[in-house]
């Protein structure tokens, strides 16, 4: 039975409407399909009218939305931002101008959907169809400049893909949420290209594409350029802190290496570069906006290391594209006597994957559950890092994320070094910590 939000009993603090948005929902808590939104959507008149990116990858779109938000703004645009999922609050996810929306805004937002939800009909949408609408309606009332859009699962049939993007971005294809979008890179890629649209840029930045993608962009009509054919980042051999990034005949020099760590990320700094070069005519940015873009880029979580000893990384890596990354990240940092490893992880991902990804990285495991349906249980990830040939006396297990990060700093020398990932859930408890 769908819940109606009445007068009398609307909530009135963020924390009781994002209770209640979840009560809406009599089905399932992820169901692809945009038809449900559309109605809602079209009942709001809520449609963008400056240009938008939409941003879909297995792993990376977050940080391209990041670069794309930062450059923009450092060149004077009014820019909002969306992306899921967040890792303290939910208004992290709804950001106009670099500024979080408040409480008050969320709560009024919410309000405007609810009520077109009832004029059509009381759809039962999911919570990140509800949220997305809000997050449009904040977006229209603000007189912004651009939109930056991350796609929450897919893309094809994603909420966010309500939109008509003016630049999609496509920056990785990988092995993830397999029982949504196909179990192989071909079946996934064909998903995530549903974003693209005849006549409009499209920027491929997944290094290796699979045909099938090839296929659906030359398919769709979309006016598409490929990384390492089309735009390419490449570093500089005579100064180690800079970078230079090529699109067509254009190129752009002395580019600071970005404030984001990790090599992969010249590659998410590239993919929005040949975006913002795609819609250059509309959204012109100076080689200074880039520049301090670049330098100013923040994005909670991806590779983050925390300043002090022993030294911190904190990475939100939740299946073995990711997880590929953060070991190839770790290996270029200096050497530490030992590594100790925070970990736990949901239990739909693949949980094996990731752990022969990292594990010769790592010296100590320090292993907890996550809360919610979600979550996986310890038991499993022992058993998953026994079959790995982990060693039980390299291995503690906790009742709780927190305990497990407690512990490793404990244990480590201020030499060392602690690893923190496996998932949102699990970056946000250490932190938190």
């Amino acid at each position: 039975m769908v819940d109606r939000l009445n007068t009398s009993s609307a909530p009135t603090a963020l924390s009781d409407w994002l209770s209640r948005i979840f009560a809406i929902r009599s089905g399932p808590e992820i169901e692809m399909g945009l038809e449900r939104i559309r109605p809602v959507f079209d009942a709001l008149k809520v449609a963008p009218s400056c240009p938008v990116f939409l941003v879909a990858g297995t792993n990376g779109k977050g940080s391209v939305c990041a670069y794309l938000d930062s450059i923009l703004r450092a060149g004077g645009y009014r820019v909002a931002r969306y992306t899921s999922p967040h890792i303290h609050r939910f208004n992290e996810r709804i950001v106009v101008s670099g500024v979080e929306a408040s409480d008050a805004a969320l709560v009024a937002a919410f309000e405007r959907v609810e009520a077109a939800r009832i004029q059509c009909g009381e759809l039962a949408l999911t919570f990140f169809e509800y949220t997305t609408l809000a997050a449009f309606v904040i977006f229209a009332e603000a007189k912004l400049d651009a939109w930056v859009i991350e796609v929450g699962l897919g893309g094809r049939l994603d909420a966010t893909n309500i939109l008509e993007p003016d630049c999609s971005i496509i920056v990785s294809i990988g092995i993830d949420h397999q029982e949504f979008l196909g179990n192989t890179r071909e079946l996934i890629a064909v998903e995530k290209a549903g974003i693209l649209r005849r006549g409009k840029p499209a920027v491929i930045a997944e290094p290796n594409p699979p045909q099938t993608l090839i296929d659906a962009a030359k398919n769709s009509g979309a006016i598409a350029q490929f990384m390492g054919q089309d735009f390419a980042a490449q570093k500089s051999a005579d100064m180690p802190g800079q970078w230079s990034f090529r699109s067509g005949n254009a190129l752009r020099h002395a580019l600071p290496i970005p404030a984001l760590r990790g090599s992969y990320q010249l590659g998410n700094a590239a993919a929005a570069l040949a975006a913002l070069a795609a819609l250059q005519d509309r959204l012109p940015v100076s080689q200074s906006a880039i520049k301090s873009g670049l330098l100013s880029v923040e994005w909670p979580g991806r590779f983050q290391v925390l300043p002090g000893r022993p030294t911190v990384v904190l990475d939100v890596a939740h299946n073995e594209h990711a997880a590929i990354a953060l070991e190839r990240a770790l290996s270029d940092m200096a050497y530490f006597p030992t590594t100790h490893a925070v970990f736990s992880m949901l239990k739909d991902k693949d949980v094996s994957a990731v752990i022969a990804a990292v594990k010769h990285r790592v010296d100590c495991w320090y292993v907890a559950p996550l809360p919610g349906a979600r979550g996986s249980a310890v038991e499993p990830m022992l058993e998953a890092l026994r079959a790995a040939g982990v060693k039980d006396v390299q291995i503690q297990s906790f009742s709780d994320v927190s305990f497990a990060y407690a512990a490793a700093q404990k244990k480590a020398e201020e030499a060392d070094r602690i690893i923190v990932f496996g998932s949102f859930l699990t970056v946000a408890a250490a932190m938190a910590h």
